[in-house]
């Protein structure tokens, strides 16, 4: 869909002066929230229940809808011209989420193309699988796909729509926490190489993003956690005051995941619409990825691998310290970090034999500029500073703090 007249300010050009003065109260009309009409002075607020459409938070150049599919997906169909549609889906999504999709469709055919789960599928042999089904069932550039699954689904199923024939349209119905806060903004699409995550892709945005909480419901709470550390994030690099409300949350199987989810979009839309490309601010939203990436790619090699939030975890914890290191975080902060991270995702020591192979993978790292490792960090807390680099002594340094963590 088009962009709406609904913007949000635009940030200042130095993150590290402005990320702190981010409104940290939930979204307000402004932001582009959608209400029903109704006069208040007529409601009995103890036995009427208000029934709030989907909320839409406009893009530059599409609309995240947030809320019930069920609401908003027919109708957006109906209003597109396309010859057949495709929903990519993996094993997981096809079981618990697609009752859920086929109901939203209504009466909207659609042929499904099924891909093995998990971040060790995310790779070209799947991409061969999506674009010969596609091929088989002569897709046109008119065709629509519908991705329907967490990041890896949301960003191999759109590279392969956004490469196929040059580009075909797709729409993303994420289903997990972590695709729900992180993938569905900046248009990032793309696959894992020789370890190295997300090393082949490009920008792309779908015509549309719909984000259902209700899809959560249908998650272990492993994967409610790894889409947490994505939260954290973003209260670490922008929002002070809501790292401080997260530290005092409950457990996360009983939380409002709606207004939290929404809270963090509206984090991540005001960085990535300044700089779509992260060619500068957007860089920000890399806290805890560098480290965490690494973890992540070497643990896919063995027997344990962790999931992606639970990899950023550690990279978190890790690049605290850094930010201790380099910025000058104190060290009070960096252990509350570092204790919030091993009680909600436990502690994962890395082996001192293997810190040659993350250096490895760091160095591949597509972030880096003229051959450094680079970084995002913290200070203080809510401020992010981009382009930081760390000695890999340093870096050997901060994974130690976190193996020396403990409950």
């Amino acid at each position: 869909m088009g962009s709406r007249d609904q913007r949000s300010p635009a940030l200042p050009n130095l993150i590290t002066t402005a990320t702190n003065k981010f409104d940290n109260r939930l979204p307000l009309p402004a932001w582009g929230c959608r209400f029903a009409p109704c006069d208040l002075r007529r409601v009995n607020f103890e036995t009427t229940t208000i029934k709030l459409p989907m909320e839409a938070i406009p893009l530059k150049h599409y609309n995240i809808f947030v809320g019930p599919i069920e609401l908003q997906l027919a109708a957006f169909l109906k209003g597109l011209d396309y010859s057949q549609l495709f929903v990519i889906a993996d094993e997981n999504t096809e079981r618990h989420c697609l009752p859920r999709l086929e109901k939203a469709l209504g009466q909207s055919p659609f042929s499904l193309v099924s891909v093995p789960s998990g971040e060790a599928n995310k790779n070209l042999d799947s991409c061969r699988l999506i674009w010969k089904e596609l091929m088989g069932q002569e897709a046109g550039r008119d065709a629509l796909v519908i991705n329907l699954g967490g990041g890896v689904i949301g960003d191999m199923g759109g590279f392969c729509a956004a490469t196929f024939k040059r580009g075909i349209r797709f729409i993303q119905a994420p289903t997990t926490l972590l695709s729900q806060v992180d993938a569905s903004i900046g248009g990032k699409l793309g696959i894992d190489f020789l370890q190295v995550k997300n090393s082949i892709g490009l920008f792309q945005d779908p015509l549309a993003v719909f984000i259902d909480p209700a899809f959560l419901d249908t998650l272990p709470s492993r994967e409610i956690r790894s889409g947490f550390a994505e939260l954290i994030k973003h209260s670490l690099i922008a929002d002070a005051e809501q790292w401080a409300r997260i530290r005092q949350l409950g457990r996360l199987e009983n939380m409002d995941w709606e207004s939290i989810i929404v809270h963090s979009l509206h984090i991540k839309r005001r960085i990535v619409e300044q700089d779509p490309l992260e060619k500068g601010i957007r860089k920000a939203l890399n806290f805890g990825h560098t480290i965490g990436h690494a973890v992540e790619g070497l643990a896919l090699e063995t027997d344990t691998p962790l999931l992606h939030g639970e990899a950023v975890a550690i990279g978190l914890a890790c690049e605290a310290y850094l930010s201790h290191q380099i910025l000058g975080l104190p060290l009070k902060e960096v252990a509350q970090i570092g204790r919030y991270i091993v009680q909600q995702y436990g502690h994962y020591p890395q082996n001192p034999n293997h810190y040659p192979d993350l250096l490895a993978l760091m160095r591949n790292d597509k972030k880096n500029q003229g051959g450094q490792i680079n970084f995002t960090l913290i200070n203080p807390l809510g401020q992010a500073a981009i382009n930081q680099h760390c000695n890999p002594e340093l870096i050997e340094e901060s994974l130690n703090y976190y193996n020396g963590l403990a409950y």
